[in-house]
């Protein structure tokens, strides 16, 4: 249903890779301070790879809204049936610090729903892709979500710097394990496929953070809610999701959300 729409996305994620990758070698970062978002960091990668995705996905369906981290907000994108949801560079803090923990991510919704999700990780070369009732792979291969019931098995990866400001302290000697990595999208693709058991955010985060990592989870047979259950719905006006994510199965779910709500 949605091929021509996965295709499109994994070119043009491979590209903005290449972009970034292109940035990196030059030492290229010019790296700036959004005062808006809590002082986070943006470089001229950032804006380079937005341009690029913005013009090729924007001239391949030209109908469809446009929701971006680095491009200015329009509002007409809500009256839209689909809209592209982008993070040209997540995990922008690891990128400068030549981390390989960052991604290009890149979300379809329609009707407020992910129907194809696209996180490509240049550094290693892993695509992490899905559409909507297809199935999720990397690199071609299918991936599944984790099989563990009980959290005291479970792995869980988080936000390096949630960890390191204390904020999984209290909870982590109920896991078997507590990674701490980069870039919200990749640590939802290593959930999705298996990697690791869970992956949960205390931090809000925004639609273009975690959009195409939702339909990554849910197509490798995980869920992906809110807190408190509840699913996260897509192309809002304000686009902060400020609810903590739980990424996992349905079973772990329960679990976590008791543990944390």
């Amino acid at each position: 249903m949605f091929n021509e729409e996965l295709i499109a996305a994994k070119v043009a994620a491979r590209n903005a890779g290449k972009i970034l990758i292109k940035h990196l070698e030059l030492q290229s970062k010019d790296i700036q301070y959004k005062k808006e978002s809590g002082n986070s960091p943006v470089t001229a990668a950032d804006y380079e790879a937005d341009r690029y995705l913005s013009n090729f996905l924007g001239g391949e369906f030209p109908n469809d809204g446009w929701l971006s981290e680095e491009t200015v907000d329009t509002y007409d994108r809500l009256d839209k049936k689909r809209v592209w949801i982008v993070d040209p560079l997540d995990g922008t803090k690891e990128f400068i610090q030549t981390i390989p923990e960052f991604c290009v991510s890149i979300g379809l919704v329609e009707d407020n729903i992910p129907v194809v999700g696209v996180i490509y990780n240049p550094i290693s070369d892993e695509m992490f892709y899905a559409q909507k009732k297809k199935g999720a792979f990397l690199n071609g291969d299918q991936i599944k979500i984790s099989t563990v019931e009980d959290i005291k098995n479970a792995s869980l990866v988080v936000s390096r710097s949630e960890r390191t400001k204390g904020l999984w302290s209290n909870y982590k000697s109920n896991f078997s394990s507590v990674k701490s990595i980069g870039s919200i999208a990749y640590k939802l693709c290593l959930a999705a496929s298996g990697l690791y058991d869970i992956t949960a955010t205390v931090a809000p985060k925004n639609e273009w953070d975690i959009c195409a990592g939702d339909c990554i989870i849910n197509e490798a047979g995980g869920v992906m809610k809110k807190i408190n259950g509840d699913n996260i719905i897509y192309n809002q006006k304000k686009t902060l999701v400020t609810d903590p994510i739980i990424a996992t199965n349905s079973i772990l779910f329960d679990s976590i959300s008791d543990l944390l709500y």
